[in-house]
């Protein structure tokens, strides 16, 4: 039956009216989600190079790079663990030891991603017979957690909290004593909070070496730095690469600062017996180098 004038004329304002309940039902619904996503808390990532270094532990190719540890067994005759406070409150542990006779030189070594465990304790032992005249301590920025495969030593390198690592550092610092003269030495994981130990030592600071570390990327932090610094990087690295390096060196001289920098064709954790990738010519290039600068340092 066709459609009289009055009759079309309902339906076309039947038509407008159900498009326009749909429409402002939509754009409601839209303003709805996007004042929900607007107010859901951002999650707030730290920019630091050691959240940066910790956070590579989330990279499959980072994990698979470090092979899993050849089991080494070391029994030490001189070194011990010690226990001192920190400002958090808490206590932390280290391996230390002692120099023979009085000195106000200290050596604070950290651990690569493993933990402190027998290699670590090895290297103290044998910088410590190498130098001579220095206390060591090893710290234990793990707070008692060692690795024996990478996938554990993933999860222990990313649940470090600055806040913890840090108060860990300055309760060594303090350990040691305010007329102390401290160097710093780690690998990996370590190699970038040698460079953090350093800043923290301020003053007290005279040395400082790296085995492929991240790097601090402040320039301002850096100018903060009161001593040089020696970075032993590896060429086949690819997280800690040729280009952060370049970049290292670049705000090192932004900063006035001196960098001894020494780069090998080797692989990330080179250094390390332990390790797969082990190479024995860089290691004893770096290991003189690395002993030549801290003599000097600690005359």
């Amino acid at each position: 039956m066709p459609l009289n004038h009055y009759s079309m004329k309902k339906l076309i304002l039947l038509v407008l009216f159900t498009f326009s309940c749909v429409t402002t039902f939509s754009q409601s619904k839209m303003a709805c989600c996007h004042k929900t996503s607007v107010k859901r808390p951002a999650t707030k990532l730290s920019n630091s190079a050691t959240a940066k270094f910790a956070m590579l532990a989330l990279n499959t190719s980072f994990r698979m790079a470090h092979r899993n540890p050849v089991k080494m067994h070391y029994q030490s005759t001189i070194g011990k663990i010690v226990n001192y406070k920190t400002s958090d409150g808490l206590t932390a542990n280290a391996w230390v030891l002692k120099a023979k006779k009085p000195t106000s030189n200290y050596l604070l070594v950290i651990h690569e991603w493993y933990g402190l465990n027998d290699y670590v304790k090895r290297e103290a032992d044998k910088l410590y017979g190498d130098i001579s005249n220095v206390n060591i301590i090893a710290l234990d920025l793990y707070d008692g957690k060692v690795a024996d495969n990478r996938e554990d030593a993933g999860k222990y390198m990313q649940a470090v909290k600055e806040a913890r690592a840090q108060s860990i550092i300055k309760g060594a610092i303090a350990y040691a004593g305010p007329k102390a003269r401290i160097g710093t030495l780690g690998w990996c994981f370590g190699g970038g909070w040698s460079l953090q130990s350093a800043l923290l030592a301020g003053k007290q600071s005279i040395a400082c070496v790296m085995y492929y570390g991240m790097p601090e990327q402040s320039v301002d932090r850096l100018k903060t730095l009161q001593t040089d610094v020696l970075g032993n990087f590896a060429n086949k690295d690819n997280f800690i690469n040729t280009k952060i390096v370049a970049q290292f060196k670049e705000n090192m001289q932004k900063a006035g600062k001196k960098l001894y920098l020494n780069q090998y064709d080797a692989d990330h954790g080179f250094a390390n017996p332990s390790n797969p990738v082990y190479n024995s010519t860089a290691t004893k290039d770096a290991y003189a180098k690395t002993l030549a600068y801290l003599k000097l340092r600690f005359k």
